[in-house]
């Protein structure tokens, strides 16, 4: 978390993918489809303590959420709800801090609070890569 928090004097944007290096912000897979998916994804969203969805746009499968930061600063997070085959989809999240300098690693943290919130949720679907 150390190394996190320096990287993130310098960056305030975090997200996921396929070739993440690091493990923790590697693509979550599940196995659904991208509709199933996407109405368990939006239902747990919308009940997440401090995230407000802000828009959802299901045909494209992004929904915007806003977070408020203890210290009065607003992060804009993108999660994707992406098929991948029929029975599979996958789930990326892109989270960056609004203002200058950079987010002292909360970006990151907030990632893996959705990935911890949405894995159990779907812990049943859950594909381990």
């Amino acid at each position: 978390m150390l190394k996190r928090t320096l990287i993130g004097l310098l960056r305030s944007h975090e997200q996921t993918g396929d070739k993440a290096k690091d493990p923790m912000l590697k693509s979550h897979f599940y196995k659904l489809s991208k509709d199933k998916a996407w109405e368990e994804v939006i239902s747990t969203l919308k009940k997440m303590q401090g995230y407000k969805v802000l828009h959802e746009v299901q045909s494209v499968g992004e929904i915007v959420l806003e977070k408020r930061t203890a210290f009065g600063r607003t992060m804009d997070i993108t999660v994707s709800v992406i098929s991948v085959n029929p029975l599979q989809s996958a789930v990326d999240i892109y989270s960056a801090s609004r203002g200058s300098l950079g987010d002292l690693g909360s970006n990151y943290r907030v990632i893996l609070d959705l990935y911890r919130t949405l894995d159990k949720k779907l812990a049943a679907f859950k594909v381990n890569s």
